[in-house]
């Protein structure tokens, strides 16, 4: 066990949270996490209310451990709101934006723990005037929608000095234990992990894309505003492909150039539905098509990432080797200086 503000405030052995990633953070994830004694996330991303409240109660139908949801702010609705308050959400993170203060203290309201996550000091510090009760710090290096000005441990200290003694949350670059003992040690109260955990057996993503995140290195991603018709013109880090190969440095002009074009399918129970060539929507397991021309949001730590496994037995080795690591340093410290 590792005990921090955060586990202590849901009753969690470990300080440990899956990101909640749009698309592939679903029930089966969030409740694997959840149930290994972390703390699981669901990403709303476009859902609409309702179809939240299904995948709470999927969630509910495979944990009985606390877990949350992740809302992206230009998406918020009162309908969402709803769901939080008449479902008693433990924790809801709002992402990609500033809620209002009304949507604030509807959260808080209902019983909800409202969390920010953010990229700069400045950002930190309008979440904190909002009334955020914990924040994550997102690196550069971290996956998907990231307009961070620094590298997660540069960020975070700052951040933390910024907003004591609201806890913070690392975010980006981390995988393992060691990264986790790092991100303690920078005084983070937890850390958010997601391209490990997009790495796993739960998460709903695509085979494919899975095996291009085992198979990629550490240079192998870059931040780019190519995708997202959906979003036009927002920084995402993807892992590297002929889409973004072939518009480099000129992601302006990509979504006039192939308008109308389709890349995939995505297979829902109403039908197919038809995926435009450089769409937001991430490879899930129900889409069919080119993944050279679709978004593989995966942070820079994919580099560190060769093998597909069960997101419970993530949870416990990385909090397993993050003991190990602290009490190895403690070891180090322990020992008496030598004198020649």
């Amino acid at each position: 066990m590792i005990e921090t503000v955060i586990t202590r405030r849901f009753g969690l052995t470990t300080p440990i949270l899956n990101a909640g990633m749009a698309m592939v953070a679903r029930p089966d994830l969030a409740a694997a996490v959840s149930n290994a004694g972390g703390l699981g996330m669901i990403g709303a991303d476009v859902a609409p209310a309702e179809a939240l409240r299904a995948m709470v109660h999927a969630v509910r139908e495979r944990t009985d451990r606390p877990f949350g949801v992740d809302l992206l702010a230009p998406m918020i609705t009162d309908a969402h709101l709803d769901v939080l308050a008449e479902e008693k959400v433990a924790l809801c993170v709002v992402f990609w934006g500033n809620p209002t203060r009304a949507q604030v203290d509807r959260i808080k309201a209902g019983g909800t723990a409202f969390w920010m996550q953010v990229g700069s000091v400045e950002e930190a510090r309008d979440a904190q005037a909002l009334g955020a009760e914990a924040i994550i710090v997102q690196g550069m290096e971290g996956g998907g929608h990231n307009r961070s000005v620094a590298s997660t441990f540069a960020l975070l200290p700052a951040v933390r000095a910024a907003v004591a003694p609201v806890p913070v949350v690392a975010a980006g670059g981390i995988t393992d234990g060691a990264g986790m003992a790092a991100a303690l040690a920078l005084g983070a109260d937890a850390v958010w992990c997601g391209t490990r955990f997009l790495a796993s057996h739960e998460s709903d993503a695509h085979d494919g894309y899975k095996a291009r995140v085992l198979a990629a290195g550490v240079g192998d991603t870059l931040s780019t505003t190519l995708f997202g018709p959906e979003m036009p013109l927002q920084p995402m880090r993807v892992i590297r492909n002929a889409g973004t190969d072939e518009w480099a440095g000129r992601e302006a002009e990509a979504m006039a150039a192939t308008e109308g074009q389709t890349a995939a399918t995505l297979q829902t129970p109403a039908g197919p539905v038809p995926l435009p060539r450089f769409s937001v929507y991430l490879p899930t397991r129900d889409v069919e098509g080119d993944l050279d021309q679709l978004c593989l949001t995966a942070g820079q730590s994919a580099g560190t990432i060769r093998d597909l496994k069960p997101a419970g037995e993530i949870v416990a080795e990385m909090t397993r080797d993050a003991r190990a690591v602290i009490a190895a340093l403690a070891r180090r410290a322990a020992v008496p200086a030598t004198t020649s």
